[in-house]
Order: C-alpha cells, then structure tokens, then sequence
C-alpha cells in the first residue's frame, strides 16, 4: 500500500504515523481563487501528473482507489495514461466539483449510501457506483457496544468526573479538527441554561482556545456548573471513545457524520457548514430523514442551540428513539465492502485485458 498526498499535505503525519508510506506530488486549488493563483495551480497540476506517473511506474499497483480533492487529480489522470483502474470512494452525500470530473476517467465509484448512486448513472453495472457505506475505525466499533464503560474509560482518560452513578446525560459538542466559532459561541451563551441537565465534552478547537480563555475569566461559571463542563482544545486517540461515550451530540455536518455518528449510535444535533462547494446539508438531511438527526441552520443557532439541546436532553425517549434510528444507519462492515471492490475491480481489469489479446 501507498499514500500518494499532496507534497505539503497536512495529512501525511496522521499516514505516517499508521505505518503507510506517504508520497507527495504538487498540486493547487483552481476554482475559487483568483486567475494568478489558478494559472499557477493548473501548472503545479501539469507537474504533478508527471510526478505520480514517475511514482506509479516505481510501485506498479493493480488498482487506484482515490477520495477526492484537488490532489486526487494528477494521481487520477497518471492512472489513466497508464491503464491502471481507479475507484474513487464518495464520502459525501452530493460529490464535489473534482469528483464530478474525476469520475469521468475511473471505473467505479464507492458511495456511502444508495441515494447517492444516481450521481453516476445509477449502481454498477448499468451504472458506475457501488454502495460500500462509510468506513469508521475499529475503535470506534468496539467503543459503541457499552456506552457506560466508554463513558468511565473516557473519564479516566481525560481525567474528569464523567462517569457515576446518577449521572446526567453526557453531551459532546465539537465543530470538527479546527472548531466551529458559531457553535462555540452558541454553547458558551447556554452554558447556564444546559449544565443543571447534563455533563458537556466541549471540544473548543486549538483556533479558538484563546476565545474560550477571554469567556471563562469574564463569565467564570459557579462551582456546581463549572464541574459539569469540560472543554479541551483538541481530541485525537480519545475521539473514538467521546463518540462512544456520549448521549448526544453537537457537530457540524461533515462526511464522517454519515459512518461515524450511525456506528456510535449517536444522536445528533448537525449545524451544515454554509461554505460555497461543500455541501453539508444534503449529509444532514441523510441523517434527520431517517429520524436520526435534528437540523439547526448555522444562522438560527444563537436563538435555537439552547431551547433544542435542552429538549432533547430532557427527552430520554426520543433520544433513545434517535439512537435506534442511526444504529439502523450503520454500516460496520464498510472498510470491507470497499476492500472487496477493489478486488473486484481488479479481477474485471485482469479480465478485460485477458478479452483484449
């Protein structure tokens, strides 16, 4: 296995440190940007597709499975030149501009659920997709099969008064790696209003810590609040474990709410992105149509986070209902689901060329 990033990708630690073999080639943003920038990009892009095909030849793969991005592109199109078949894996609900155009040149298609099919003329073979769902981390999966021991492993690894008898219901309130401000700020005006209810896990992000620091020395919360809320900038291996350990959940409306939040159990609270070429809503809808999700508009949030937390706090039942509703989402098996079509990507490959001579 190889890794092919861009060569300043901020990824390539989080690959390294797995173990997989990381290899940078250059890239650029082309749309959005100004005509300088663009131009630059497109020619970044042009060297880019010599330096995969120069790294394509050294590792000589049967398949290529890509997952969108601007650095997808060279790698997808040295494929191309060299007849190695590509998969490109959908995460989202609705794809972006690369991957609209990236499909064009690859043979299959993963997508998290069939709703998503039609994007690509429909299932394979009449069309290029294939349903696989959203792979989680293993962690994750086992971590979600006892709320409680999560929530006490959780507790002693963060070393707060999480777990116990009687306690109220845990909430994690997160906007992804770098924060949200608007959900930040939201919690932080209904941290009175929420606390008497439930314990909050609020991870802050490492931009806005500073911001939090400024609200805690002029709002200094009372005592009896103040134990029940625990912000921390950042999490990493004890990601897997809040998800599992908590009751509901605050969240921007990303990818990885489709696999992860189902896999959890997690109900949730999903505030879309409004960013031009990301489209978060149809990934929240996903979840609320099948009652798994509640919808708050990043506009609204202000004057809805408060009263909407609260009542499903309060609300046992239906977040139990909720619970069921995405635990019916799941799809644990999808790491395999995608292994699976490569190789079968791959069988088809071997047997078109065998057809071809």
């Amino acid at each position: 296995m190889l890794w092919v990033g861009s060569a300043d990708g901020m990824e390539r630690a989080l690959v390294e440190r797995a173990g997989i073999p990381y290899q940078g080639v250059r890239t650029g943003k082309v749309r959005g940007v100004n005509p300088l920038r663009a131009a630059a990009s497109i020619g970044k892009m042009a060297m880019g597709v010599g330096e995969s095909q120069l790294v394509l030849r050294r590792f000589n793969p049967d398949v290529c499975l890509v997952t969108g991005g601007y650095v997808s592109a060279p790698v997808v199109m040295a494929a191309r030149l060299q007849r190695t078949p590509v998969m490109i894996y959908l995460p989202d609900m609705t794809p972006g501009w690369s991957i609209q155009r990236m499909s064009r040149f690859a043979a299959r298609v993963a997508v998290s659920f069939p709703d998503a099919a039609s994007f690509f003329g429909g299932e394979a073979p009449a069309g290029k997709a294939v349903v696989t769902g959203y792979p989680v981390r293993q962690e994750l999966v086992d971590a979600a099969k006892d709320r409680n021991a999560s929530r006490r492993e959780l507790a002693q690894a963060l070393e707060r008064p999480l777990a116990g008898g009687g306690e109220p219901p845990l909430v994690l309130i997160w906007g992804g790696s770098q924060g949200s401000r608007s959900i930040n700020r939201a919690t932080w005006s209904a941290l009175n209003e929420l606390l008497p209810a439930a314990h909050i896990l609020h991870v802050v992000g490492t931009r806005d810590w500073p911001l939090y620091e400024a609200f805690a020395a002029e709002r200094p919360l009372p005592p009896e609040l103040a134990a029940r809320y625990h912000p921390v900038a950042y999490l990493h291996d004890e990601m897997p474990l809040a998800l599992a350990a908590a009751d509901l959940t605050v969240a921007r409306a990303g990818a990885s709410s489709l696999g992860e939040f189902p896999a959890a159990h997690l109900p949730s609270i999903l505030v879309p992105l409004p960013m031009a070429g990301v489209n978060q809503q149809r990934n929240a809808e996903q979840l609320a149509r099948h009652g798994a999700a509640v919808i708050i508009d990043d506009e609204k949030l202000g004057a809805e986070l408060g009263p909407t937390l609260l009542g499903l706090v309060q609300d046992d039942e239906r977040r139990a209902a909720m619970a069921a509703a995405a635990a019916d989402l799941a799809q644990p098996d999808a790491a395999l689901n995608i292994a699976s079509a490569l190789i079968e990507l791959y069988h088809l490959n071997i047997s078109g060329r065998s057809a071809s001579h």
